[in-house]
């Protein structure tokens, strides 16, 4: 199954006034019924309780059941040490840092990095027709979709 690495602050909660993102569940629901999902974010390395402490401050019940199987990683100073590679994968991200979209390109994975701009209006509803293009008739084209 393809997998999924998601950040946390910028794709899931809003970094202006804190709150989760508009359109969340749903996205959650796609993400989780759909691939593989890790998080790939400060908050997690090595272990999900500190993940999931964090959301239950701002995430309603629904969304905390939903997210309780998403795994997590384990890095130092990337995050591209915890992606796997040689697999197919979507890493969604607000603000990955050079060094990290030199790795990808170096990989040839960059069109797997999906950049997130939670100031934009309906911006998961539009990522997800991005990588759905079954339901769209759209295709992603690299980092921004």
């Amino acid at each position: 199954m393809r997998k999924a690495y998601i950040d946390i602050d910028g794709v899931i909660l809003t970094k202006r006034n804190t709150r989760q993102a508009d359109g969340l569940h749903e996205f959650l629901d796609f993400l989780t019924k759909s691939f593989d999902c890790y998080w790939l974010s400060t908050h997690c390395k090595g272990d999900s309780k500190n993940v999931l402490e964090h959301l239950s401050t701002f995430l309603d019940v629904n969304i905390m059941e939903m997210i309780s199987t998403i795994k997590a990683t384990t890095w130092t100073t990337l995050k591209t040490e915890a992606i796997d590679m040689t697999n197919d994968f979507l890493w969604f991200d607000d603000y990955p840092l050079q060094a990290e979209i030199e790795q990808l390109k170096l990989n040839g994975k960059l069109e797997n990095l999906i950049i997130v701009n939670l100031d934009n209006k309906d911006e998961l509803q539009r990522v997800m027709k991005a990588i759905t293009p079954a339901q769209s008739g759209a295709t992603h084209d690299g980092m921004k979709i």
